[in-house]
């Protein structure tokens, strides 16, 4: 998926979960008008809901359901690209300036820088990773 669409969703759930909210919803809600006018009303209702989900994930430390709704809005996005190109500039847009600054520097997305750096002798083994890792071993 695009890198623009990743960071774009990722953004607009963590910003439903702010105090600025309203503005996060506004800005998603003028893409759909621009792509989809007569969808924006429903998008508007359904952020409305997102937002609730968003709250009880995140009171529950629920990081699944989040990231599940995370999934879903960065697909809407790309279905937003799909008919109209065009937008991508207008997703970065909103991005830059309604989404990002509505987060706090914690949880800014975008690209992170990790360095790691380990030796394994033998029959050691090195599991690295720069966030979550699931390892299943018999």
């Amino acid at each position: 998926m695009d890198p623009l669409l990743m960071t774009s969703g990722t953004a607009l759930v963590a910003a439903m979960a702010t105090d600025g909210w309203q503005g996060a919803r506004a800005g998603a809600v003028k893409l759909w008008r621009r792509v989809y006018p007569d969808r924006a009303e429903a998008v508007e209702a359904e952020l409305e809901e997102v937002r609730g989900e968003v709250l009880a994930a995140r009171r529950d430390g629920d990081e699944d359901a989040e990231q599940e709704l995370v999934a879903d809005w960065r697909r809407r996005l790309a279905r937003l690209v799909a008919a109209d190109p065009a937008v991508g500039a207008e997703i970065q847009q909103v991005l830059d300036q309604v989404w990002k600054p509505l987060l706090p520097a914690n949880e800014q997305p975008g690209t992170q820088n990790v360095s790691m750096n380990a030796t394994a002798k033998d029959r050691g083994r090195v599991y690295m990773a720069g966030r979550d890792q699931t390892i299943n071993e018999k």
